[in-house]
């Protein structure tokens, strides 16, 4: 697939990467860009078995398991198309820097001298807000400004491709375009809903939306990712028209795109937000339709920004000051990737969080998974832990597990908590009874609910 898609615009890049970027805290071995859940999850690669070193134009952006989910950026500036994202084909422009925190990756773009472009990828961390928490939903906001004193034609575009809605790239998508209360959206779903099922890690049901603002200045336009593409690269808009062909994904591959007129620049912004669903999240305790998830999200850009910049100030003092720089490096990159393996689901009145077993076997609430993972929810809020295990313990005492020691996951196919109830499950009886026993002390001595271990 990736020959297929990339040969034609290999042969057609016209620019390699120019400048060195300068990385900070560190050049990390993957980039998180939309990282919110088990199922969105898209990242850059880095690393020489697959990345280019970090560079955000010229690859494209991949799911964890490694496939493309195609994303793609490009800027036109006085009538020249250049790309800020993926490989669309056009000349790429010049990263001077790239930035993360626990919640943000921040790159730096020059074009050519004439402007800059800081583009932050923001995946809210929000522990003790559950309500925000429980969003599946990620940032992305594009500012550009001019860097030689004189005013610049600029437009800015952004896409996904139908490769998010399903790891099988024969499934049919299906997708409408749709404008609600200062909103304009694009949904795309694959069109035979299969319910907690998933193919190459990825989900096989449920919604995905593209999202930005609705004004004047705004454009847009599904089809083909050449079509598309190509009448922004051309005419600096999009077109406005839908596509409604409806095929397989990997049918000249459909794209969702948006395109903004900003005119003469020398500060300008520009959003969008890409947002995933799964039937039983715990967010629809909190709105009744996801129409109502994607309005108050989109408009809580500024505080979702203000309190993930607060995390990341905490993560990074308190990691300064327990073992210096070199470890602020690892537990600032870790705070996505480990909530990002979660997902808030139940009522407000019955909550749990059920992380997946990634990069292995995809089992759920692996309890010697979650062990190494716990001290971030200990020191973030002490209640996801309680809601971590409370599952657990459960299904034990709902007395479906036959075994007399502790259970080793909750499911071996994520997101079915079917438990094992003929035994079968791995069993490591010593380590995970030693993981229990550990992880609920902790919990208790740290939130001092010591009814936890009453109940149980």
């Amino acid at each position: 697939m990736k020959l297929y898609r990339l040969g034609p615009l290999v042969a057609s890049f016209v620019s390699s990467i120019g400048a060195q970027s300068i990385f900070s805290p560190a050049r990390p071995p993957a980039i998180p860009l939309a990282v919110r859940s088990p199922y969105l999850s898209t990242w850059l690669n880095v690393g020489n078995d697959g990345g280019n070193g970090g560079y955000l134009a010229g690859q494209w952006p991949v799911f964890w398991e490694d496939q493309i989910n195609g994303w793609t950026g490009m800027i036109r500036v006085d009538g020249s198309t250049y790309s800020w994202m993926g490989l669309p084909g056009s000349k790429t422009v010049n990263q001077s820097a790239f930035e993360y925190t626990s919640t943000k990756s921040i790159f730096t773009m020059n074009v050519e001298n004439k402007l800059e472009i800081n583009i932050t990828f923001l995946s809210p961390v929000t522990p003790t807000d559950l309500k925000r928490q429980s969003l599946v939903f990620s940032y992305l906001n594009v500012e550009v400004s001019s860097l030689d004193g004189q005013e610049h034609d600029v437009q800015v575009y952004s896409d996904i491709s139908a490769e998010w809605v399903s790891g099988d790239r024969n499934a049919i998508a299906e997708w409408e375009y749709g404008t609600t209360d200062g909103v304009a959206y694009h949904k795309v779903h694959r069109q035979t809903q299969l319910a907690f099922t998933e193919k190459s890690q990825q989900s096989e049901w449920g919604n995905w939306y593209w999202a930005t603002d609705d004004s004047k200045d705004m454009t847009h336009q599904s089809g083909a990712d050449t079509d598309v593409r190509g009448q922004f690269a051309s005419n600096g808009r999009l077109n406005n028209g839908d596509d409604t062909n409806f095929r397989a994904i990997s049918s000249t591959w459909p794209v969702f795109g948006f395109s903004y007129d900003l005119g003469s620049v020398d500060s300008s912004p520009y959003e969008g937000a890409s947002q995933y669903g799964p039937v039983a999240s715990l967010w629809k305790s909190y709105f009744a339709t996801e129409l109502a998830a994607l309005l108050f999200f989109h408009k809580d850009y500024t505080e979702s920004s203000n309190v993930a910049s607060s995390l990341d100030r905490r993560v990074a003092q308190d990691s300064i000051a327990t073992a210096g720089q070199d470890y602020l490096i690892v537990t600032s990159l870790s705070v996505r990737q480990s909530f990002g393996a979660t997902q808030l689901c139940g009522t407000q009145d019955k909550k749990y969080m059920f992380p997946k077993e990634i990069s292995s076997n995809g089992n759920m609430n692996t309890v010697d998974v979650i062990f190494p993972a716990y001290p971030i929810f200990l020191y973030t809020n002490p209640e996801l832990l309680k809601l971590i295990l409370t599952p657990l313990l459960e299904n034990q005492e709902a007395g479906t597990y036959p075994n007399d020691y502790s259970i080793h996951d909750l499911g071996s196919s994520y997101p079915n908590a079917t438990g094992h109830s003929d035994g079968s499950d791995k069993k490591m009886p010593l380590e995970e009874c030693g993981n229990m026993l550990i992880m609920s002390l902790a919990y208790v001595q740290k939130s001092g609910d010591t009814d936890f271990l009453n109940d149980h």
